[in-house]
């Protein structure tokens, strides 16, 4: 079966040839989303295996209380090739390249992944989700959560629309962001006690992830990661 499907995609990308969002490379039928070389040059963070990283002194303070751990996989440059992967994903209705790399993450990341009993997606407004018809942080939960064996659930809403935070300063992320998210009536008892790690695409200010850790932290004895595929660095 895996030959068969081997041959239909080669057979397929003939026709409709595959390119690496990178480079630019046609892909061949055993690569899958990233060429090898682009694969291989991937700017890891390697955030995982440091204590008090870059990604987590983004929360220093800003937390109801403080996070567990914060790791994203790779680093985000806006404008470089590698940011158009986080685009792809995002807005070129890419989703899968989303799982894909971050089931990858979580096999790199045993230290990050460990004693994690829940992936909770930030999640789209309504109008929003309609507009583009997928939420990428879903996409990236079910990856992580096919390596940890950790439930995807979906214990946060967003109760009010909100613009891109493209182009905003941090306070302006902030003031853009401050409201928009709710924990899920009953999630209280599902969630007590338990290690939840929030997913999202990328961190750039935090101000997101920030605001979805305030509503989850309200839950008792609760303990909070954080996992993007990309984050910007500080400086």
């Amino acid at each position: 079966m895996a030959k068969i499907r081997q041959l239909l995609q080669a057979a397929l990308d003939v026709v409709m040839p595959r390119t690496c969002p990178v480079c630019g490379k046609a892909l061949t039928a055993s690569e899958q989303w990233l060429c090898i070389g682009c694969l291989s040059d991937l700017p890891r963070t390697d955030l995982h295996s440091i204590d008090g990283n870059e990604m987590e002194q983004l929360f220093y303070g800003k937390t109801p209380a403080p996070i567990e751990h914060a790791s994203g996989f790779i680093w985000y440059e806006k404008g470089s090739n590698y940011s158009n992967i986080i685009h792809d994903i995002k807005y070129r209705h890419m989703p899968q390249m989303g799982q894909w790399l971050a089931a990858m993450a979580a096999k790199e990341m045993p230290e990050l992944m460990s004693g994690i009993d829940a992936v909770v997606p930030v999640p789209l407004h309504a109008t929003k989700l309609a507009k583009r018809g997928y939420n990428q942080s879903d996409f990236i939960a079910q990856g992580v959560a096919q390596v940890s064996g950790a439930t995807v659930v979906h214990a946060l809403k967003a109760i009010r629309s909100h613009s891109t935070q493209t182009h905003k300063s941090a306070l302006e992320r902030w003031e853009n962001i401050k409201g928009a998210y709710a924990l899920v009536p009953g999630m209280e008892r599902e969630l007590e006690g338990k290690h939840i790690l929030i997913v999202d695409d990328v961190a750039t200010t935090g101000s997101t992830l920030e605001a979805c850790v305030a509503q989850i932290q309200a839950v008792p004895q609760v303990k909070v990661s954080l996992f993007t595929l990309a984050v910007a660095r500080l400086s």
